[in-house]
C-alpha cells in the first residue's frame, strides 16, 4: 500500500487537482437529490410555489388576508406590494422583507384557504373536504370585507385565531403551515397564471439540474483524463526503473529472479499497479467525499430515518471483512502461480523442437495443464468470492430502500415527510452505500496490487553485485594496450559450496591468440565471463593493462572488448542495425568489412535486400551458422582492443571456420584474441592454449608443447584427431 501511495506522491500536483475536481463532482452529485425533491414537492405538488407570500395578488385577496393579520403585519404587507394595476393586481416589491412577510402571511393563508374550502363544501351540500375554486375564494373575501365594517371586527377575528391556534398541537400546526401555499396556488389560479408559474419553476429548476449534470460530466471526464495520465506515467516510470535495474544486473541477479519472473513483474505486475492507481484516484478519493457529504445531508434533515443508514453501513462493513479474510491469501498466491505459468510456457515455447523430436508433447501438455489449472482454480476461487459479494450488496441496498419506503410512508401518513423528501433520502442513502461499495471494491483490488508493488520494489531495490567503483581508474595513455592478465583467480557461483575456478593465472597479449579448451563443464565460459565482469572474481584479480577490471567503469571496460557469446544473439531490425550494434561510430564500410571477414557476405548478398534484410526477433529467420557469423561480424565491426570468442565457431563448417580464422588473424594482428573452443582444429595455431579440467588450469602452452606435456590435452586431441592426423602434425614439426 505504502509503495503505491509513494508512486502517487510523485505526481502530487495532479493528485491535488483530481481531489479538487472530485469535490466539485461530489457537490454536483449531492445537489441533484435536493433538486429532485424540489421538483416533486414544490414543482409538482405545490404548483411551483416556493413561499406563502404571493408574487402577485389581487387587491380583494390581499385585503382579506390583512384582516386576518395584526395591524403591524397588515401595514407591512400593504407596503410590500405596489399599487393595483388596471386588473386590480398588486406586485411584490423586489426589496420587500420576505422573511418577515412569510411569518405574517402563513397563518392568514391557511385560514383563508380553509374558509374557502368550507364555503365550497357548503355550496356542494357536503361535510367532506372539497377543493375550493377562485369563486369560493372571492366569496370568502367578500364576506370578510363586509364583516370588517362592523366595530371591533378585526380584534374579534384576531382573538378567534389566537384561541384556535393555541388549541392545536405542534404536529397539526406544522401540517397546517404546509398548506399555506395552497392559498397562493388558488390565488394564482384566480389570476390565470398558475400554469405559467409552475412551468417557470420547473424549467428553472430543471435547467439548474441540467447545468449541474453537465458540469459533473465535464469534471468526471477531466478526472478520468488526469487519472489515466498519472497512472500511465507511473507505469512508464516503473517499467523504466525496472528495465534500468535489470539491465545493470549481473548474471547472478538474473538467475535469482529468473527471466520469466522478471517479464511478469515488468508487464503483469506493473499493469496491476497502474490499474489500481486509476481506481485510487477515481474511487478512493471520491468515495469518502460522497459518503461524508451524503451523511451530512441526511443528518441535516428531520426524517428520523438515519438509523437505517447505520444498519446498512454496518452490514456492508461486516460483509467486506468476511470476504477480505477469505480472499486475501488467494490474491497473494495468484502472483506466484502466474510466474510459474509464464516459466512453463516460456520453456515449452523455446524448446518446442526438442519436445517434438523426443515426442514429449503429451508430457509437456500435462505439465502446462497443471500450472494452468492451479492458476485457474485460484482465480476461480477469488472470482467466485468477489461475485458472491454483489448479490449480498444488492440485498443490502434493496433492503435499505425497502426500509426507507416502509418507514418513510408512515412518516408521510403522519405529515412529517413529503414524497420528494423521501426520494431524496433514498438517493442519499444509495450514495452513502455506493461510496462504501466503491471502497470495498478497492479493498479487494489493493491486496493483489500490493503484492505486485512489493514484487516490483524487490527488483528495483535489489542491488547488482557488479557496480562501478566510486573513483574509477583509467587505462594508461601510453604503452601496449590489451594485455589481459589473471592473477591467482578463483571464482565461486553465488550459493555454491565449491569453487568453479581455482587459482587461475595467465597473461594474454596483443597480437597473440589465447585459446581455452577443456571438457564440458570445466569452467571455460565462466573464465571468459570474468573479463567483461558478467561475474566478479571471488579471489585474485583480472587486469587489463595492469588495471583491475573492478577499478574501471563498466562502460570503459566494455569499450575495450568485442564479445561474441556462445549462443549467437541477434536483435529485431536489419542486418546493418545488428552489425552496427556496437556504437554509432561504426560506419557502413566497417560493417561490410566485418561481414566479409566473418564470411557472411555471401549469404547477405544472396538476400534481395542485402544488408537491409530484416532480422526477426532472436534471429529466428537465419540459420545457426549465419547467426554465429553475424555475431562475430558485430564484434569485429566495433574495432575492439580485445576479442572474446566464447565457442563462437561451433556452428561453422570446417571450410568456413578455416577461412574465417585466417581473415580474422589478419584483422586482429594488433589485438588480443581469447577463444573458448571445443574443437582442437580451432586452437591448433593459437599462440597460447589453456587447458582446464574441473576448474583448474592443468596445462598451458602451444599445441606442440601440450601434446608432449599435458595428458588432458592429449586425451582431447586423440578423441578428435585420427592417429594419421597426429603423425602428420609431428612430421610437420
Amino acid at each position: 500500500m505504502t509503495k503505491i501511495f509513494k508512486q502517487l506522491g510523485r505526481h502530487w500536483a495532479a493528485c491535488l487537482a483530481v481531489v479538487a475536481l472530485l469535490i466539485v463532482q461530489a457537490y454536483c452529485d449531492l445537489s441533484l437529490p435536493d433538486y429532485t425533491s424540489k421538483i416533486v414537492d414544490t414543482g409538482i405538488q405545490q404548483g411551483g410555489i416556493e413561499s406563502p407570500v404571493p408574487d402577485t395578488v389581487r387587491s380583494t385577496t390581499l385585503q382579506a388576508l390583512e384582516l386576518l393579520m395584526s395591524e403591524d403585519d397588515a401595514a407591512l404587507a400593504d407596503e410590500a406590494y405596489s399599487d393595483p394595476d388596471a386588473d386590480g393586481v398588486r406586485t411584490l416589491n423586489p426589496d420587500a422583507d420576505t422573511a418577515a412577510l412569510e411569518n405574517a402571511f402563513t397563518t392568514p393563508d391557511v385560514v383563508l384557504y380553509m374558509a374557502a374550502a368550507k364555503n365550497a363544501a357548503t355550496a356542494a351540500g357536503t361535510t367532506d373536504t372539497v377543493v375550493p375554486t377562485a369563486y369560493d375564494l372571492d366569496a370568502v373575501a367578500t364576506q370578510l370585507a363586509a364583516a370588517s365594517k362592523a366595530p371591533g371586527a378585526r380584534e374579534m377575528l384576531q382573538s378567534q385565531l389566537t384561541d384556535g391556534l393555541a388549541q392545536l398541537d405542534e404536529t397539526v400546526a406544522d401540517s397546517l403551515s404546509s398548506q399555506a401555499m395552497l392559498l397562493v396556488a388558488l390565488e394564482y389560479d384566480a389570476q390565470g397564471i398558475a400554469h405559467d408559474v409552475q412551468m417557470s419553476y420547473l424549467l428553472r429548476t430543471g435547467g439548474q439540474m441540467l447545468a449541474l449534470t453537465l458540469l459533473m460530466v465535464a469534471v468526471a471526464v477531466a478526472v478520468g483524463f488526469i487519472a489515466s495520465r498519472v497512472s500511465a506515467a507511473i507505469g512508464r516510470d516503473l517499467r523504466r526503473d525496472v528495465f534500468r535495474t535489470v539491465v545493470g544486473y549481473s548474471n547472478a541477479e538474473i538467475e535469482k529472479f529468473s527471466t520469466a519472473s522478471l517479464i511478469t513483474r515488468t508487464t503483469n505486475d506493473i499493469q496491476q499497479v497502474q490499474f489500481v492507481c486509476v481506481i485510487l484516484l477515481r474511487m478512493v478519493a471520491y468515495a469518502p467525499i460522497l459518503g461524508i457529504g451524503g451523511i451530512m445531508h441526511v443528518a441535516s434533515g428531520n426524517t428520523g430515518l438515519e438509523w437505517i443508514i447505520f444498519v446498512a453501513v454496518a452490514a456492508l462493513l461486516a460483509l467486506i471483512a468476511v470476504l477480505m479474510n477469505v480472499a486475501m491469501p488467494k490474491f497473494k498466491q495468484m502472483q506466484v502461480l502466474v510466474d510459474r505459468l509464464n516459466l512453463v510456457s516460456r520453456e515449452i515455447l523455446t524448446g518446442i523442437m526438442p519436445i517434438r523430436a523426443f515426442s514429449r508433447e503429451e508430457f509437456e501438455e500435462k505439465r502446462f495443464d497443471r500450472a494452468n489449472t492451479d492458476l485457474m482454480k485460484t482465480q476461480l476461487f477469488t472470482n467466485r468470492t468477489m461475485v458472491a459479494m454483489m448479490p449480498f450488496m444488492t440485498l443490502i441496498m434493496n433492503g435499505t430502500s425497502l426500509l426507507i419506503v416502509w418507514f418513510g410512508g408512515k412518516a408521510m401518513d403522519l405529515g412529517n415527510m413529503q414524497v420528494g423528501e423521501m426520494i431524496a433520502f433514498i438517493t442519499y442513502t444509495m450514495q452513502i452505500v455506493m461510496s462504501f461499495l466503491m471502497l470495498s471494491m478497492v479493498a479487494v483490488m489493493l491486496p493483489r496490487a500490493g503484492v505486485a508493488a512489493d514484487r516490483i520494489d524487490e527488483v528495483i531495490k535489489t542491488p547488482s553485485t557488479i557496480h562501478d567503483p566510486a573513483v574509477p581508474k583509467a587505462l594508461p595513455a601510453d604503452g601496449t594496450h590489451g594485455v589481459v592478465a589473471f592473477h591467482d583467480v578463483s571464482f565461486r557461483y553465488p550459493g555454491s559450496d565449491e569453487d568453479a575456478l581455482e587459482h587461475i593465472s595467465f597473461t594474454a597479449r596483443p597480437g597473440e591468440t589465447t585459446a581455452i579448451i577443456g571438457s564440458t563443464g570445466c569452467g571455460k565460459s565462466t573464465l571468459l565471463n570474468l573479463i567483461p565482469r558478467f561475474y566478479d572474481v571471488t579471489e585474485g584479480s583480472v587486469t587489463i593493462d595492469g588495471v583491475d577490471v573492478r577499478d574501471m567503469t563498466q562502460a570503459q571496460l566494455h569499450d575495450e572488448l568485442g564479445y561474441v557469446p556462445q549462443k549467437g544473439v541477434l536483435f529485431s531490425g536489419t542486418i546493418t542495425s545488428n552489425l552496427k550494434f556496437g556504437g554509432d561510430h561504426i560506419t557502413d564500410a566497417d560493417a561490410e568489412q566485418a561481414a566479409e571477414i566473418a564470411q557472411a557476405t555471401e549469404f547477405i548478398s544472396a538476400k534481395p535486400e542485402g544488408f537491409d534484410s530484416p532480422i526477426a526477433q532472436g534471429g529466428s529467420n537465419v540459420s545457426g551458422g549465419q547467426k554465429q557469423r553475424l555475431s562475430i561480424a558485430r564484434a569485429i565491426a566495433k574495432h575492439p582492443q580485445i576479442y572474446l570468442f566464447d565457442d563462437s565457431f561451433s556452428a561453422l563448417d570446417y571450410k568456413t571456420d578455416v577461412a574465417l580464422r585466417r581473415a580474422l588473424k589478419a584483422k586482429t594482428d594488433n589485438a588480443t584474441v581469447i577463444i573458448v573452443a571445443q574443437r582442437i582444429s580451432t586452437v591448433l595455431h593459437a599462440n597460447q592454449i589453456l587447458v582446464l579440467d574441473e576448474g583448474c588450469l592443468v596445462g598451458k602452452g602451444t599445441h606442440a608443447q601440450l601434446m608432449e606435456s599435458c595428458p588432458a590435452y592429449q586425451e582431447i586431441a586423440r578423441s578428435q584427431l585420427s592417429q594419421k592426423e597426429l603423425n602428420l602434425q609431428k612430421e610437420g614439426e
